[in-house]
């Protein structure tokens, strides 16, 4: 297997896990779903959407490699830099069509598309560098995400961003 079809096939995973991770915190709510799923609908939550998608594909590939018994550099430490690019790309693009145009749902998962595939080929570059050797740092750099995801899904900073307009809210609704 090569690794753009790897990558192409990260993109598909990806992009199908963002939908059944929208519902995942109405359906399973605990305290491990209100850290790896959106528990409002601010933009902040929905960060959490694509984090976790790109993070739980990148688990996927790294699966499939073992089982084939392929050896990729860095395919861990890849998607982690590949998920965490993605919430600062997404925003920046996200943001200013927001302003101009308002809420809408076909350029919402549009742009998270794109969003997803940029952060693929970003993983793309790193593993094709050689002198990248974080791999099991990468799982410490994941939790350490989640850790800053939890603390500000239950005490989150009063601005736009992590404001959930249609119940005026912020966080969870404890």
């Amino acid at each position: 297997m090569s690794k753009k079809k790897l990558k192409v096939l990260g993109v598909i995973f990806a992009f199908v896990l963002c939908f059944a991770l929208h519902f995942l915190y109405d359906l399973i709510p605990c305290f491990i779903t209100s850290i790896i799923a959106p528990v409002n609908e601010s933009i902040w939550e929905h960060m959490k959407i694509l984090f976790t998608s790109i993070i739980i594909s990148g688990v996927i590939q790294k699966i499939i490699l073992m089982k084939k018994n392929i050896k990729f550099n860095n395919i861990c430490f890849s998607n982690f830099i590949g998920a965490l690019f993605s919430i600062p790309i997404f925003l920046l693009i996200f943001l200013p069509i927001n302003n101009l145009i308002g809420e809408n749902i076909v350029v919402n998962i549009t742009l998270m598309f794109i969003v997803i595939v940029i952060s693929q080929l970003i993983s793309l570059f790193i593993m094709n560098r050689q002198d990248y050797k974080f791999e099991k740092l990468a799982i410490l750099f994941v939790i350490m995400v989640y850790i800053v995801f939890g603390f500000l899904t239950y005490y989150p900073i009063k601005s736009d961003l992590f404001l959930d307009k249609t119940n005026n809210s912020y966080g969870i609704n404890k």
